[in-house]
């Protein structure tokens, strides 16, 4: 919650409870089990700006689709539609949309924008991704996991790769659920102290967290192994550096074997074949995402 304003945000998992994250996992689920078209309107009338700096394709589409089902309208802006920041400052933009929508959903480069967008506005405004974390996706994921696997308290998930925006977003959330969550990284990628030891508090717990390099040792007796792409969108200069660095950390057939027998391995897509998974990872029988 934004402290200078009752205007609530979502830039990060952290702004909302434990208790509240619980709570809307569970409400999720009760809404995907209800029969089509007896959903909650909770968005009749409401006209939600989506401000995309970055391209999407899962992202823009379960926001409109979710915003229309809801009973909402949905703009789309595109990075030339609004040249945030350059054609116009990030702060007008925010004064310009608060007059005419009820919420802004924004893709950024830059998570300051974000940041920006909330000090400067008037209406609630939601991360949909940015280099620092991506909260939605991780809130979708829970669901995933409650989905397959029951009551997320005491299960564990193992995140293989770069310590980025997801990863970040996982371990600040997962703890807040009850769930442990253990990373492996090479040197020079990993999720920063602060972070992990943020994770921990949440958690209540320091055993909840763990972080290391070997990606064994990570997904031993894991519920879910997750993992995503070596070189995130605004990464690609570091491109062939990142593929050398991550040697050894594809998660394969092998490597889930050592998680338990009724894991579940997670993407949060787009895959690159050949690197962080290898082809045909997504039509393996534990894969959920």
């Amino acid at each position: 919650m934004n402290q200078q304003s009752a205007t609530r945000h979502f830039l990060s998992v952290t702004d909302i409870s434990p208790e509240e994250t619980a709570a809307l996992v569970q409400r999720s689920l009760s809404m995907k089990q209800t029969e089509q078209g007896e959903a909650v309107n909770a968005l009749a009338g409401k006209k939600v700006a989506l401000l995309f700096e970055k391209p999407s394709l899962r992202t823009k589409v379960s926001f409109m689709v979710g915003i229309q089902e809801m009973g909402g309208y949905s703009l789309y802006l595109g990075p030339d539609e609004v040249g945030l920041g350059s054609r116009e400052p990030v702060s007008d933009v925010a004064r310009v949309l608060s007059g005419y929508v009820d919420c802004i959903v924004a893709r950024v480069n830059s998570h300051n924008s974000l940041e920006e967008l909330a000090e400067y506005g008037s209406v609630p405004v939601i991360n949909a991704l940015s280099e620092w974390e991506h909260p939605c996706q991780i809130m979708a994921d829970l669901l995933t996991v409650a989905e397959y696997q029951g009551d997320l308290a005491g299960r564990k998930l193992a995140f293989i790769g770069d310590g980025n925006n997801v990863a970040r977003s996982l371990c600040l959330a997962l703890p807040a659920v009850g769930m442990d969550f253990a990373i492996a990284s090479p040197l020079g990628y990993m999720l920063e102290r602060e972070t992990l030891q943020k994770g921990r508090e949440i958690g209540g717990r320091q055993d909840r967290i763990h972080s290391g390099r070997d990606p064994v040792e990570a997904v031993r007796d894991a519920d879910i192994v997750y993992t995503d792409v070596w070189t995130s969108m605004g990464d690609e200069a570091e491109r062939y550096g990142r593929l050398e660095a991550f040697q050894g950390y594809t998660v394969g057939p092998e490597l889930l074997r050592q998680a338990k027998p009724t894991a579940n391995f997670m993407h949060d897509m787009p895959p690159h074949y050949g690197e962080e998974v290898p082809p045909g990872k997504l039509e393996h029988p534990q894969t959920i995402a």
